[in-house]
């Protein structure tokens, strides 16, 4: 894919600390794009190259053909949403908006309007910040990076600053509003769930380099390297001779592809369960020493029983197959 935004081998070093190893991305026209990855896999670095905050130490950024590395951050024409919103408390809301259009003050209220429409803000220009919600002081930071109608938008961490019982709600508003304006949008991430619920593709980022990028669906069943096998979503490792694998070998399997059964392959204890509604999550302490989960039906059994599980499938092997 040839991407309206790409990053072509782009490497940021700090003192010894290679932040982002020659990271390439493409990145489609009105796609949303997220990083995901877990504390220093580069994630923000890349963000910050992106917004022109960071300078790479090698490689390039291109947006719709035009080489943009070497721009400062406002001629980029990037929208950036920042993790505390950075809004202006004694401005109201249009003000917020408004900030930083230059353009006359009809031309301003006009857009201020439009851009408060696509975030299912409309008829919020006069109020407060402080009398918003923390879902709609987000919006508000969304509708001001729109504003200036940018040709990709950028957003760090954008709903962590939520309680958890708003954090869905949120999601689920900044998803439609995003999907409105059809902007190409890359936004940081180290929650899977918020990647996979906004994101159209996700890329997985590990000591700064590129993983795998991919649908939610392609990374959870077609993991390319152990550390996206393990990392997204719930994984058991397993010595892969216990599934058929040769010795010395390392299996991935998910609990959810392992069963109870009286001619299973692996026996073992049940050490532990995790109620989850009509299923569980029962710990396994197998025989030969090692522990994994099996996702099961809550009653399936009990804590202290021996048991005998059946692998139906191995996500992924490393070090030698059947």
């Amino acid at each position: 894919m040839s991407g309206y935004l790409r990053l072509e081998g782009l490497t940021k070093t700090y003192a010894e600390h290679r932040a982002v190893d020659a990271l390439t991305l493409d990145v489609a026209r009105g796609e949303v794009l997220a990083l995901l990855g877990p504390s220093g896999s580069g994630k923000t670095t890349t963000l910050r190259l992106l917004a022109g905050f960071e300078r790479p130490d090698a490689g390039r950024i291109v947006v719709d053909g035009e080489d943009v590395t070497t721009f400062a951050p406002a001629a980029r024409r990037f929208g950036m949403v920042f993790q505390n919103y950075a809004l202006f408390p004694h401005l109201d809301v249009g003000e917020n908006v408004a900030f930083g259009l230059r353009t006359s003050r009809e031309v301003a209220a006009k857009r201020v309007a439009e851009v408060l429409e696509m975030v299912d803000l409309a008829g919020f220009a006069r109020r407060k910040v402080a009398e918003l919600s923390g879902g709609q002081q987000q919006r508000v930071a969304l509708a001001r990076s729109l504003a200036p109608e940018p040709r990709v938008l950028l957003l760090d961490e954008p709903l962590s600053n939520l309680d958890p019982s708003l954090r869905e709600r949120t999601r689920r508003e900044l998803r439609e509003a995003i999907g409105r304006t059809g902007i190409t949008t890359v936004f940081v991430t180290h929650e899977q769930e918020e990647a996979f619920d906004l994101g159209d593709r996700v890329a997985v980022l590990s000591a700064g380099r590129l993983e795998q990028v991919g649908t939610p669906d392609e990374l959870y069943d077609r993991p390319a390297t152990v550390f996206v096998a393990t990392f997204v979503g719930r994984a058991n490792e397993l010595p892969g001779e216990l599934v058929g694998g040769r010795p010395g070998s390392r299996a991935i399997v998910r609990p959810e592809a392992m069963r109870f059964a009286a001619a299973g392959a692996l026996a073992g204890t049940v050490v532990a369960r995790r109620f989850a509604g009509g299923h569980a999550y029962f710990t396994v302490r197998g025989e030969s020493g090692v522990t994994f989960e099996v996702f099961a039906e809550h009653g399936a059994a009990r804590v202290g029983a021996a048991v005998r599980v059946a692998v139906d499938r191995v996500l992924f092997r490393e070090g030698g197959g059947a």
